[in-house]
């Protein structure tokens, strides 16, 4: 049986190799995605000045209001388009998408979707 901490090292292992590939630019940042059991986090990285753009969580105080009684796919959604409210507010509007090694379905790919629908092109 493949335990917790073994399916974490290999997401580890999927991120490590798809980094090396993938990396944001002050033009094209990079969205990066990270999930726990309860909470989403997901934030915009300049890599080339090594710093956060924007982030949101579903531990903000907005977003938490929004997601109460929701379920965990729908918070995603939510903090998608919450994300991506943010950076076209900077001036961001092409994002590279980083999974971070986790399967693109359920609540990464919802995080997506609601980041596309509130503009954010990638």
């Amino acid at each position: 049986m493949i335990t917790k901490i073994d399916k974490n090292e290999d997401r580890l292992k999927r991120h490590k190799r798809v980094r090396k590939n993938i990396s944001g630019t002050t033009e094209c940042p990079r969205l990066c995605v990270y999930r726990s059991l309860n909470h989403i986090y997901a934030q915009i990285i300049d890599d080339t000045t090594a710093s956060t753009l924007v982030a949101a969580s579903t531990l903000e105080a907005a977003v938490a209001k929004a997601v109460s009684g929701k379920s965990k796919k729908e918070a995603a959604k939510i903090v998608g388009m919450k994300l991506a409210d943010k950076a076209l507010a900077k001036g961001v509007t092409t994002v590279v998408f980083d999974r971070g090694g986790y399967i693109y379905t359920g609540r990464v790919a919802a995080l997506a979707d609601g980041a596309r629908e509130a503009g954010l092109k990638f």
